[in-house]
């Protein structure tokens, strides 16, 4: 099939790549231009590189809904996307014979939108995976081509679950392509009242809330692992990124936000309360100051009792 590829970041590379190694013709790539957004900064291989590479035209735009003449003209089989950030009209997609689909790191109808497998994580869930879907107006409620999911284990941060994701792009992608060429399709309709979409993540979003309980702020350090934009607090005025934490066999108690005693894995720090255990502690193991090197919590705090949050002594 004839392919015009609409892609960005790690994601759209990896999903490019794959179909570059498949029978089929990549006659045309759109990307995005670069950004210095937190999230478009990181996992930023280079689909128009890739492309270029490979003698293919790529045309660098925020939206792709002014191109009608340049997708016309290559006369496509079938468009794919992948990481696309913009909505695509259906002017652009019914172009090719078989519309067009799109790769999402999520379980869908869950975790549309922007920062899926983060959100997951934040959430608590134990498991994710790769939808391909039929690209509709409404972004990410189309007919699902096929669906794999993954496990998330209690300990693994975004980054684990993030390198586990990337294969099943490569071969979901090539899977559904030979789906929609052989005419296998066996489309599964997204129910949409089970539908949730997410918005983007900024960095302010990463700030803790101590009056959280434990295993909320757990998730949200362990989402928002290097290289993405760490969960973090405030310690005597200064931003305290959190590089590792984990959860106390022990239960501490006591005001949310108060740094209590250490342990040998490093320093206790008290939580909101939760309605389904007492245990409101968080081992804090490894704290970055701003531009500061990553170190042990118990060689970073001198001494107990201090409180964290914004802008506390």
């Amino acid at each position: 099939m004839r392919i015009v590829f609409m892609g960005f970041q790690t994601w759209g590379f990896v999903a490019l790549e794959a179909i570059l190694r498949s029978r089929h013709c990549v006659p045309l790539v759109f990307t995005h231009p670069e950004s210095n957004h937190p999230y478009e900064t990181i996992w930023n291989d280079s689909v128009k590189e890739l492309a270029l590479a490979h003698g293919i035209p790529v045309l660098e735009r925020r939206s792709a809904n002014a191109e009608a003449r340049a997708v016309t003209d290559t006369q496509p089989d079938l468009i794919v996307l992948s990481d696309w950030r913009t909505w695509l009209s259906p002017q652009i997609y019914t172009i090719s014979e078989f519309g067009g689909i799109n790769v999402h790191d999520s379980l869908l109808p869950k975790y549309g939108g922007f920062a899926p497998l983060n959100w997951a994580i934040i959430n608590g869930e134990t498991e994710t995976g790769v939808t391909v879907h039929f690209v509709e107006e409404e972004i990410d409620v189309g007919d699902i081509i096929i669906q794999q999911k993954i496990p998330i284990a209690p300990t693994e941060t975004a980054t684990d679950v993030f390198y586990r994701t990337l294969p099943l792009i490569s071969s979901l992608t090539l899977e559904a392509l030979d789906m929609i060429e052989y005419r296998q399709l066996k489309p599964i309709h997204q129910e949409r009242s089970q539908a949730t979409f997410f918005h983007k993540r900024t960095e302010r979003d990463s700030l803790i809330d101590w009056q959280q309980k434990n295993t909320n702020v757990y998730n949200l350090i362990r989402a928002q692992s290097d290289p993405y934009p760490n969960a973090y607090t405030y310690h005597k005025g200064k931003k305290l990124r959190i590089k590792k934490a984990s959860l106390p066999d022990k239960c501490y108690c006591g005001i949310p936000g108060r740094v209590f005693c250490r342990e040998e894995s490093g320093v206790v720090v008290v939580c909101g309360p939760g309605e389904a255990s007492p245990n409101q502690g968080i081992i804090l193991e490894l704290v970055q100051e701003e531009n500061g090197d990553i170190i042990k919590a118990n060689s970073y705090f001198d001494r107990m009792g201090y409180s964290l949050g914004p802008n506390m002594p």
